[in-house]
């Protein structure tokens, strides 16, 4: 799929009788109010990258400035998600998802209208947070909504479909964007997207019913929270203040004792929000390292190369959207060819296989210098793409057939939270490396070597643990 595996939580309850009484049309227009949900999360994960060098130039922001305005809204995303749909089954999915929607299109103006970086990174995180509601709150009313399992698998691929048209078009419209109106635009086209979703969700999504006995596991929570920042401020400051600076090695302390306090928290917890049982599917534990590996590399990447194309080689926000369209476009046709590889070479198989190209694509990046021709990288970067495409799908699979069918939301929310940890890891690691003055072509080819290392050690673990547990 694309580049979140979705949380498929479909808890056991009663579907209203309403439900096959409405009409198809009806339906149909609750199915594109979550598409648009999921959709607009999509579009901000790639979008921004277009105009990371124009909001610098705009705000001043430094490169760790703009690696805030990138991780904000992943931390909040990964942080919160597990917790959103679990207030969504307490409160109602639809109440939920609604007060996501105004609350992302909300929180998009305000990064329209950011006076300067640190108001923009404040808005990231809000959107971030409203992200976390979206996503999984859309396919429980997705669930809700179609009781033939036919015609929900039929829904649920037009539902990711419409994710990925957003990821793909993100860099071209971003650019795009940039270069006729500025790079505020790219948060205004939100509004109007929120505002049809808004209607359509009011107007004919129906409501879920709730569940009183879900419990939300706060301390969890502000743990993750804190775990996740702490640890990612690091890793930017790092680049900055040196990282034997004291501040910086604080931040590694206080990220691991903050840890170390929230995995105890969950193995208490009555209805943690990270269930640690899980882990002990040695399947499930592997799938969730990948994740996180293949998101450190592939996204921190992203954020190197969107700087390199704008900084280092002077290009125009609309050429460097231009640039990301082969990139984003390869990973649609691989989720297409995902299920006869895994047919043939099996799940865990194939993950490793998705591993290793995207690896070889790395490698293959490292003549990059300044002033290098797309021509001889453009393949390179549609490599990248393919192994995502290729990735993603068997990762999810593989994980939800790992866990008792009653645990797949579950599980899947948690390899949610793990892929996009790694998404923020990776960015303030890889943003870390290529931030000093005058050692981006260094720092980038390091970043291509860590990536490359993490993504075959990934490939080697799945390989290993592919044994039934």
């Amino acid at each position: 799929m694309q580049t979140t595996s979705f949380n498929t939580r479909q808890p056991e309850l009663a579907h209203s009788d309403n439900t096959s009484s409405r009409s198809p049309l009806a339906t149909a227009l609750a199915l594109a109010a979550t598409s648009l949900g999921l959709g607009v999360v999509q579009l901000d994960i790639t979008i921004v990258n277009t105009a990371l060098s124009s909001i610098g130039t705009s705000l001043g922001g430094s490169v760790a400035e703009l690696q805030w305005v990138v991780t904000a809204y992943t931390i909040a995303f990964a942080a919160f998600i597990l917790t959103a749909g679990a207030l969504g089954d307490r409160v109602g999915a639809k109440r939920i998802f609604i007060a996501g929607f105004a609350i992302f299109t909300v929180a998009s103006l305000a990064c329209a209208l950011a006076p300067s970086a640190i108001f923009l990174i404040a808005a990231r995180s809000v959107q971030g947070l409203a992200a976390a509601i979206l996503v999984p709150n859309s396919l429980t009313l997705l669930n809700h909504a179609y009781t033939d399992p036919k015609a929900r698998g039929r829904a649920v691929g037009f539902w990711a479909a419409g994710a990925s048209v957003a990821l793909t078009s993100g860099p071209f419209v971003g650019g795009a964007l940039i270069a006729l109106v500025g790079w505020r635009a790219i948060f205004l086209v939100n509004l109007p997207i929120g505002a049809a979703g808004l209607w359509l969700a009011w107007r004919y999504a129906e409501e879920t019913p709730r569940l009183a006995q879900r419990e939300i596991d706060l301390p969890g929570q502000i743990a993750a929270i804190a775990t996740l920042g702490t640890l990612a401020g690091a890793l930017i400051e790092g680049g900055v203040l040196g990282w034997s600076h004291p501040l910086v090695i604080m931040g590694f302390v206080a990220a691991a004792v903050i840890g170390l306090l929230f995995v105890w928290r969950e193995a208490r917890a009555p209805q943690p929000m990270l269930p640690l049982s899980l882990f002990r599917h040695r399947m499930f534990a592997l799938t969730a390292l990948v994740g996180l590996l293949f998101n450190i590399a592939f996204y921190g990447l992203i954020f190197v190369l969107s700087l390199y194309f704008q900084k280092v080689n002077g290009w125009s926000p609309f050429a460097t959207g231009l640039a990301f369209v082969p990139m984003m476009g390869m990973v649609l046709p691989a989720n297409l060819v995902t299920a006869s590889v895994s047919e043939r070479l099996g799940a865990p198989q194939t993950i490793a296989l998705a591993c290793v190209i995207t690896a070889a694509g790395c490698v293959a990046l490292l003549p990059m210098a300044s002033g290098t021709s797309y021509g001889a990288i453009g393949a390179q970067l549609m490599v990248l793409g393919g192994g995502l495409g290729l990735l993603v799908p068997s990762l999810t699979s593989t994980l939800l057939g790992s866990v008792e069918k009653s645990r797949s939301g579950i599980a899947a929310g948690v390899l949610n939270a793990t892929r996009q940890t790694g998404s923020v890891l990776g960015v303030a690691l890889f943003g870390s490396l290529v931030g000093g003055n005058n050692v981006f072509i260094a720092g980038a080819h390091a970043s291509l070597l860590i990536s490359a290392a993490v993504l075959l050690a990934g490939a080697v673990a799945i390989w290993l643990g592919r044994a039934k547990d």
